[in-house]
């Protein structure tokens, strides 16, 4: 066997590698959290997600980002931090980008995008910042999801609700992509899917249930990135 190749070719694979981390690693990670007042105390949950600016040659991507929405679980009932804002042209989703970035700088962290991944501690996250709330009268129904205002959730949860408060945390981004857990650092956190029974279910069904909370855009999008960020 010639192995006089073997040198050259495993620097240039290590080089490409290397490279395809630097595209893909995740500029910062963020911790959302929601807690929610209740009659029988504070319920609460959070998820991580990581924002991956667009690193390509061509720059003719966009930074995204990757994670589930936030399910709180009210003993029964259901809350959902969705993976959305309200703006100027309805539903929108580009603003989970930079969510952290701008609770951060609200609360007086004054920082960049590009500087994100030195912040540590958290901050509140407030008015538009905070994320579409969402509820199903019948979690198997995706035609049943309504929109829970942050300032009313006893209008649709009963007496004794309130939101007590959503924040942010800096996450390491860790030793990505091995970022399993641990000394590796937290992975993007998933499951929602497997707690919504009507995901795979034919004719959209994630474009019904923002059709019957009324959310509709003025730009085309990925119903499914509502819940879900791959």
């Amino acid at each position: 066997m010639n192995f006089k190749w073997a040198g050259p070719i495993g620097l240039l694979a290590a080089l490409v590698i290397g490279d395809q981390i630097r595209i893909n690693r995740p500029g910062h990670k963020y911790r959302l959290a929601v807690e929610v007042e209740t009659p029988d105390g504070v319920k609460s949950a959070s998820g991580v997600l990581a924002v991956h600016p667009d690193r390509g040659y061509s720059r003719r991507g966009s930074t995204l980002t990757r994670g589930d929405a936030v399910l709180v679980d009210l003993g029964g009932k259901k809350l959902f931090a969705l993976l959305a804002h309200i703006g100027d042209n309805g539903l929108e989703l580009d603003g989970m980008n930079y969510v952290a970035l701008r609770a951060f700088n609200a609360a007086g962290r004054k920082t960049m995008f590009t500087e994100m991944n030195r912040i540590r501690g958290t901050a509140p996250v407030t008015g538009a910042l905070i994320p579409v709330l969402a509820a199903f009268t019948d979690i198997n129904d995706p035609a049943t999801m309504r929109v829970v205002g942050p300032d009313d959730l006893e209008a649709t949860y009963g007496k004794g609700f309130g939101l007590r408060g959503v924040s942010v945390e800096a996450v390491p981004n860790g030793i990505w992509p091995l970022d399993f857990g641990g000394v590796l650092g937290e992975p993007v956190t998933r499951g929602v899917e497997a707690k919504l029974p009507w995901w795979s279910g034919a004719d959209d069904p994630a474009a019904a249930a923002l059709t019957a909370a009324g959310l509709t855009s003025k730009q085309a999008i990925d119903a499914k990135e509502v819940f879900i960020r791959k």
